[in-house]
């Protein structure tokens, strides 16, 4: 078919970028011709996870968060309108690309201003409801009016119980196309042996990933077993360093990544949703730090540590005695996957012709 489908992720830590990577392959599979828009570490590791795939960069959001916690939300209103710039830029930048590039389709990964009236646009979510405490209302009803300007929203969860997202990703009546199309995930689990006791993989905006990484690495010194550390710094080079028990990436690519992580028993991260997502899929026992006054992660990691999943603490208070917490909970259940293939999801590309002749 060779469909020019423009495939947009936010550059809002990594998650965004790597869920993207299966809709990627899936297109790719189905003779689609995915062609990669971003910025910064977010378009980086797409480049060198498809070397071969054009790729665009979108005006960044210069999305940085806040170094204390508490001004999470006034740092957000601050750098508001920033991004607001930002998305307008993008919009117009994106008719620009549709017309040189001759796009056929458009999935957008949380870039708000990524879409077109003229050709099929999608948005990718798992946030129908946008946590930000006493102003969720507000955020929420915003979120869903850029929501509403596409022409279908996907969610990567599944539409009933259990689910992964709970409140983030359902709502009681939605005004706009929403499809679940289930939990996605770069990662394959493997049967393999088992070489680290801990894997840490860093991800998320600075400074609060510096900041993270600083505390554990005094931390982990008093870590007795195998740890591989993933730092999340997406650089043109990997690089690999050993200390004692401890070895260290700046970053690994996909199949380094599911190798990994199959090799480890146990994984200290972020409760980003892409992650959650992973862990699923891996069936791995895991504990979460949430990044500090990100209301989205906050009540994900409180969500599963009070269904007695995975444990959680904030990073001011964590202490690296309490991994041994991790064996005292269930983990994340097999979450059920909805009955569809990407060959379904993907007919809104296609003009009634074309789905006739498939």
């Amino acid at each position: 078919m060779n469909h020019r489908i423009l495939v947009a992720p936010l550059n809002w830590g990594l998650g965004h970028a790597t869920r993207c990577i299966p809709v990627i392959r899936a297109l790719l599979q189905h003779g689609f011709c995915p062609v990669i828009a971003s910025d910064g570490i977010a378009l980086e590791l797409l480049r060198q996870e498809f070397p071969q795939l054009e790729s665009l960069y979108l005006p960044s959001y210069q999305i940085e968060y806040a170094k204390e916690g508490q001004y999470f939300k006034l740092k957000m209103i601050w750098d508001s309108p920033k991004m607001i710039k930002a998305v307008a830029r993008e919009k117009k930048l994106v008719k620009n690309i549709i017309r040189e590039r001759a796009i056929d389709g458009i999935i957008s990964d949380n870039r708000l201003g990524v879409y077109h009236k003229s050709i099929p646009s999608v948005f990718m979510t798992h946030q129908l409801n946008v946590l930000t405490g006493s102003t969720t209302w507000l955020s929420s009803k915003v979120h869903r009016k850029f929501i509403r300007k596409f022409d279908q929203c996907w969610v990567p969860d599944v539409a009933g119980k259990p689910n992964l997202s709970g409140k983030l990703g359902h709502l009681k009546k939605a005004s706009f196309p929403v499809r679940y199309i289930g939990p996605l995930s770069r990662l394959r689990k493997q049967e393999t042996d088992i070489l680290y006791d801990l894997a840490i993989v860093l991800s998320g905006p600075e400074p609060q990933r510096s900041l993270l990484e600083n505390k554990l690495i005094s931390e982990i010194e008093h870590y007795e077993g195998r740890i591989l550390f993933v730092r999340g710094e997406i650089e043109h080079v990997q690089t690999i360093r050993q200390d004692k028990h401890i070895t260290v990436y700046n970053f690994m690519r996909s199949d380094q990544l599911e190798t990994a992580l199959n090799q480890s028993a146990a994984v200290l991260s972020r409760s980003g949703y892409t992650t959650i997502m992973d862990l699923v899929t891996l069936g791995k026992k895991a504990f979460f730090i949430p990044t500090p006054g990100q209301y989205e992660q906050e009540y994900l990691a409180r969500r599963l540590d009070k269904k007695g999943m995975i444990p959680c603490a904030s990073q001011k208070k964590f202490r690296i005695q309490m991994l041994s917490e991790i064996n005292n909970y269930d983990g994340l259940p097999p979450v059920p996957v909805n009955d569809f293939d990407f060959r379904e999801l993907f007919d809104i590309f296609l003009s009634p012709t074309e789905n006739k002749v498939l």
